[in-house]
């Protein structure tokens, strides 16, 4: 089933995710709501919050944009749970967008690497580490699950000048390619 985005504004976008247990009702079936809901908006990567839950969830497909020969370097994931433990290399600087905040991109600097430990859907421990695309993706959906929108880590002079834009998606009157629920205002 597709579900509505919540959009920025929207309170649930700014609050730290709860741990999930391993008996959560219908997790499942969240998980498959979550895949058809972010491939019909055309994301790489989708957070529970954005479907207006509170909890520790986010899924990242990478596949999809990696050029051909490289597709093996992608990866398609659901992250549980999930804690940044290390993040290193050099900081490097890449154009992010968000469904949360349709229509909205700005270059956004992020470590090169990072470790992170999860649970994957079958409640099994994992640590790992990704680097590049991988390690970017993953970094903005687990920023969702800590209450952190990718806007928050622009610049003062890109902020200011996607002040109206915000407050456009604040008050609903924005238009996207997929189901949006709008903060009430």
């Amino acid at each position: 089933m597709i579900l509505p985005i919540y959009t920025y504004g929207h309170p649930v976008l700014k609050k730290k995710c709860l741990p999930i247990e391993k008996d959560h009702k219908e997790l499942a079936s969240l998980i498959e709501n979550m895949w058809e809901t972010m491939y019909q908006a055309k994301g790489v990567g989708l957070a529970a919050p954005q479907i207006g839950q509170n909890i520790r969830i986010f899924i990242v497909d990478t596949i999809q944009i990696m050029e051909e020969e490289k597709k093996e370097e992608g990866i398609k994931k659901v992250f549980i749970n999930a804690q940044v433990l290390e993040s290193s290399g050099n900081p490097w600087t890449y154009e992010e967008g968000c469904l949360s905040i349709p229509n909205i991109r700005g270059d956004v600097e992020r470590p090169e690497k990072v470790v992170i430990q999860y649970v994957d859907e079958s409640f099994k421990q994992k640590t790992e580490m990704y680097e590049g695309i991988n390690a970017r993706v993953i970094q903005h959906e687990y920023d969702h699950i800590e209450g952190k929108l990718f806007i928050e880590m622009l610049g003062p002079v890109k902020k200011k000048m996607i002040q109206r834009k915000l407050s456009d998606i604040k008050q609903g009157k924005i238009v996207a390619d997929y189901k949006i629920k709008f903060a009430r205002v």
